[in-house]
């Protein structure tokens, strides 16, 4: 654990991507393989469910310290992080382990704890307090809250191993897919399949369900008003298609079984029976890349209705009736065994259409082409994109390859979407940030009117929390702003008197009976922070509902 907890040290003081690279090629050469096989799993995103409640957790915590509550609570707030306040606080450990290795304590220490009543909890904790020291305790408290997080990405794990196994980073990404399933337990022996040389490849897809490594699309942003041509050169380059907004997806046929993977790398195939019902019809050794969406009335419905299939627990006969599930297909990765990522993205565009026509599933549906004979065509088309319930338009070259992840060494796809949805809105409550921003009030809500401006009793209604989308000026600006104007104090939050206006984008929006204003929305981000008007002149209430998709309307 000492080894695991000193490399989480170092890249999370260090924001050069090469120097954490290094940092994680180092401890991998070093480490034992089942340690690896964890720190893989933890570095590249895997999280194992939260062990222990983190109410106890915090009061045994503070206990251990010998602190009041209102101290503790003090401390929490100025931390920002749950773990790193348990780990400053803990007095030093009185039986440091420094002997075992990662795997030793996730698997003897950490897993066992899970489902422990109270009473069994409390020693444990204590114990494994005692054996760490700082460094362990914050990667320990991350662990056991579920909340584990450090600044390297999937891609640069991926270069590492790539590295220590001196094989293809692309290999690598192969052998990689479903290694951070939730609850997985990866083994010394699934360290040594990631690093085996290409000659002992584990990458073997017909011998499992196993799904390819998603090839991801490129962000398109134009400046406005441009040409897009002067980036991509003609239309006849490009296939174009919707980009839908549903949950990407890979249906796997293979030795007569289905398997339904998220682009997240969870199987969903349970959560989904009307698809592994379609798969049936495939014939073995087949892969489609496509959406998973709600299709009703013949047409694709917001993805707020595709929320409520993915919420719910127990798929009820009616619930499958009322929102039924269907696949739009856009690649064909796999037809017969024969892996067709190394086809121009034309000729897997041709035979995925022959399949679709051949098989007649009312679950499966062909991703439509877009036709525009020149950008101005497809531009035209985009704009029409929040009629048609989509996200803008998907741009691929035609004679691309089938990649992993965001690359473009096999050629480029890029996602062309249109403006978010945007509204004023006006800050009225504040919160301390996480991490590097634990000092600063960075975490923000906002509201809008419940009336028109004409209206002498209206009201301010919260209806989106934001923490992203200022410069680091901007927020230290802010924050000096938020303790001026300070009305009242309710734990970590502070209530504000409403004197700043921003213009927050969302992606999407959907009625709500869980908050006050009626409305969610997703990935709400500040856009710019509106000096140039007062807040007299925030949106309101009928603004947002106007906003909602016609099928989502209170009727």
């Amino acid at each position: 654990m000492k080894a695991f907890a000193e490399l989480y040290a170092e890249i999370d003081a260090r924001t050069g991507t090469n120097v954490k690279l290094a940092a994680i090629v180092r401890y991998l050469h070093a480490a034992e393989p089942a340690d690896a096989a964890w720190a893989v799993y933890f570095l590249a995103g895997g999280k194992p469910r939260q062990l222990v409640p983190t109410r106890l957790l915090r009061e045994q915590a503070r206990l251990a310290a010998g602190l009041p509550e209102w101290l503790f609570d003090e401390s929490y707030q100025a931390v920002g992080d749950l773990a790193e306040t348990i780990a400053l606080l803990l007095p030093p450990p009185t039986a440091p382990d420094t002997e075992h290795g990662l795997a030793f304590w996730v698997e003897e220490y950490l897993l066992p704890l899970r489902g422990l009543p109270p009473e069994e909890l409390t020693p444990r904790l204590l114990d494994i307090w005692a054996r760490l020291d700082t460094h362990g305790r914050l990667v320990c408290g991350k662990l056991l809250t579920g909340s584990f997080r450090v600044g390297v990405s999937r891609l640069t794990v991926t270069r590492a191993l790539a590295a220590v196994a001196g094989v293809e980073a692309k290999r690598v990404a192969e052998r990689m897919v479903g290694y951070t399933a939730i609850d997985a337990r990866p083994t010394a022996a699934d360290y040594h399949a990631l690093i085996a040389p290409d000659s002992q490849d584990a990458f073997n897809p017909r011998a499992s369900g196993q799904p390819y490594p998603f090839f991801l699309a490129h962000p398109l942003a134009l400046p406005e008003e441009s040409d897009p041509g002067e980036q991509l050169g003609t239309t006849d380059s490009w296939l174009a298609e919707w980009k839908w907004d549903g949950i990407r997806a890979q249906l796997v046929k293979r030795d007569s079984k289905m398997w339904l993977w998220s682009r997240g790398e969870e199987l969903i195939t349970e959560r989904f029976p009307e698809l592994a019902a379609m798969g049936e019809a495939l014939p073995d050794g087949t892969v489609i890349d496509g959406e998973i969406v709600i299709w009703r009335d013949d047409r694709v419905q917001p993805f707020a209705l595709l929320q409520q299939r993915i919420g719910r627990k127990n798929l009820t006969a009616k619930l499958l009736q009322e929102l039924p599930a269907a696949l739009l297909a856009y690649d064909l990765l796999e037809w017969r065994y024969a892996d067709l990522r190394q086809q121009p993205q034309r000729e897997r565009r041709t035979q995925l259409e022959s399949l679709v026509r051949a098989i007649a599933q009312p679950t499966l549906h062909l991703s439509p082409l877009v036709m525009g004979e020149s950008w101005a065509e497809l531009a035209a088309l985009r704009s029409e994109s929040r009629e048609r319930g989509v996200e803008g338009l998907m741009l691929k070259e035609r004679e691309s390859r089938y990649g992993v992840g965001r690359t473009r060494s096999d050629g480029i796809w890029w996602k062309w979407k249109i403006e978010p949805y945007s509204v004023d809105a006006v800050l009225i409550y504040a919160q301390r940030g996480h991490g590097r921003r634990a000092s600063l009030y960075t975490d923000f809500t906002f509201a809008v009117w419940d009336k028109s401006p004409d209206a002498p009793d209206r009201r301010l209604v919260p209806f989106a929390k934001a923490y992203s989308g200022l410069s680091d000026a901007e927020f230290r600006q802010l924050d000096t702003i938020i303790r001026k104007t300070t009305v009242e104090k309710f734990g970590p939050v502070r209530s504000v008197t409403p004197t700043q206006l921003f213009e927050l984008g969302f992606e999407g929006i959907a009625p709500s009976t869980r908050h006050k204003s009626g409305v969610a929305v997703r990935f709400p981000r500040m856009l710019r922070w509106r000096r140039d008007k007062p807040i007299s002149e925030a949106d309101t209430l009928e603004t947002l509902r106007a906003l909602l998709p016609p099928e989502l309307r209170i009727r």
